[in-house]
């Protein structure tokens, strides 16, 4: 094994390994407050075993590169992306633009211990590979958060609408709002935990004297979900206006319910423009090698002769 293939294999774990610890550290910031709160209520005795004691000192070393880069700013469309995508610590927008910093780095060596020892690129080329690796490494975070967030709005798109049949019948029941909203939260949680979490959120914020419109449009900006904005359009007007939140509820149910039909029916129409590419790029030739292969072996034997 000579000493390119030595260097390629180490680029690869390498780039395991940073791939890897930027997903645990998403893991990881996710889980902080929630440990947070649990470290306040048990009076800071809350044991984590040994094991996981270097991860949050790698997180602090990230989050004080991010901190340093930034000065302790971040825009409001970071913080409002990172909590769309489940960030919801202080230190996320700190981390997340360590990890990209960390990640440049990465590929930015990788990249120039991997290309640089190359003879057959002239060096303009050799610069622009190792510009791209470096990019392509940058942006990872990119791809996680935007992964996160749209893995989040679509399971609360499916499960919303039963969630609003389940809040209807508390309503219809005789329960109040706020009842049924919390009854709904511990139902919806064994099938969704990212709805119930920012239902039990959003019921926090009320009993912390939030109005409970203002609590639910801060539901609907953290999850960017528009069906989340449309209910919460439904649920003020109805307590603003005096009219029946149960027929309300009713009937936004119904759309909801032809929306995800319709949805659904729309997937299946593009499924077959979907299904050409992969037709043309590996039925097509392989059709065409059983079809017409015999036919050139036997043009191609009587030529030969």
């Amino acid at each position: 094994m000579d000493s390119t293939e030595i260097i390629i294999s180490a680029l690869a774990g390498l780039s395991v390994i940073a791939i890897g610890g930027a997903i645990l550290m998403g893991k990881r910031v996710k889980r902080a407050p929630l440990e947070a709160r649990l470290r306040d209520v048990a009076g800071g005795n809350v044991s984590g075993g040994s094991a996981p004691a270097i991860a949050p000192r790698f997180t602090g070393m990230v989050e004080n590169l991010g901190t340093r880069v930034a000065h302790g700013k971040a825009s409001v469309t970071l913080r409002e992306q990172l909590t769309q995508a489940g960030y919801h610590g202080e230190n996320a927008a700190a981390v997340y633009v360590g990890a990209k910093l960390i990640l440049a780095t990465v590929g930015l060596l990788g990249s120039a211990a991997l290309v640089v020892p190359t003879t057959t690129f002239p060096i303009q080329t050799k610069s622009v590979l190792i510009m791209m690796f470096s990019m392509g490494f940058f942006f990872i975070p990119n791809i996680i958060v935007s992964s996160r967030r749209a893995s989040r709005r679509g399971e609360i798109r499916r499960h919303l609408p039963d969630a609003i049949d389940l809040l209807e019948i508390c309503a219809s029941a005789g329960m109040g709002i706020d009842q049924a909203w919390n009854s709904v939260g511990d139902e919806v949680r064994a099938v969704s935990t990212t709805l119930a979490d920012e239902m039990a959120l959003t019921n926090l914020e009320i009993h912390l004297g939030a109005p409970r419109a203002d609590a639910m449009r801060h539901m609907a900006s953290r999850t960017g979900a528009d069906e989340l904005s449309s209910m919460v359009a439904v649920l003020v007007q109805s307590e603003r206006f005096g009219t029946s939140i149960t027929d309300a509820l009713r009937t936004y149910a119904q759309s909801m319910r032809e929306t995800r039909s319709q949805r659904a029916q729309e997937a299946a129409e593009k499924m077959a423009i979907k299904l050409i590419f992969p037709m043309i790029a590996f039925i097509f030739p392989a059709a065409v090698l059983i079809m017409a292969g015999p036919a050139f072996m036997s043009l191609y034997q009587v030529l030969a002769k």
